[in-house]
């Protein structure tokens, strides 16, 4: 057992009852599959306050439960071009939990899913695909300066605004070409 799982009630008073009774902690922490630094301080809790039960943990407590996690796994992955906005309302009408979008954005991070632009392809028809080869094979024995005189531009989009109103999707890494990650481009 690693020092992040916790020990419920009934297992610490056992152990604490074997301790009373003389048992060696070797022992103990080999039964139970712990470290000696939990039985250490287990121990030393008891014999310190008489008591066993856990001390809160700090900082602030979370404002979604795993199960409200797994929920907005599971929207998300149906639409996976919602916003971390609309997943919130979502959300909120679902389990009457209010929470902000960049929560949501952080708890989708946790499950492994980040917003990324989706690929973007141009469905190719077989009449695209005929006169695509052609020109394929019209031009593949020229020289390199046939090819010189040619100029390829990149049609980038650039916007003076911070707000580029790209749609983005939900997404694994690693997942980028999958069908349900692609977006069709009407040609």
């Amino acid at each position: 057992m690693s020092n992040h799982q916790h020990l419920d009630d009934g297992m610490r008073w056992r152990i604490v009852r074997r301790l009373e009774a003389g048992q060696y902690q070797v022992q103990i922490c080999r039964k139970f599959n712990l470290t000696p630094s939990v039985m250490c301080n287990l121990w030393k809790q008891f014999q310190d306050t008489g008591s066993i039960e856990r001390k809160p943990g700090q900082g602030r407590p979370r404002a979604t439960t795993a199960t409200e996690d797994r929920y907005l796994s599971i929207i998300v992955r149906r639409n996976r071009g919602a916003t971390a906005s609309q997943l919130s309302h979502d959300l909120y009408a679902a389990t009457g939990t209010r929470v902000s979008r960049v929560t949501v954005s952080k708890r989708l991070h946790e499950t492994g899913l980040f917003a990324r632009r989706p690929a973007v392809c141009v469905p190719l028809t077989s009449t695209n695909r005929r006169v695509r080869l052609a020109w394929c094979r019209e031009h593949r024995d020229w020289s390199m300066d046939q090819w010189a005189t040619v100029l390829f531009t990149d049609e980038s989009r650039f916007s003076l605004n911070t707000d580029s109103r790209r749609m983005f999707i939900w997404r694994e890494p690693g997942t980028r070409y999958l069908p349900s990650n692609v977006r069709d481009r009407p040609l």
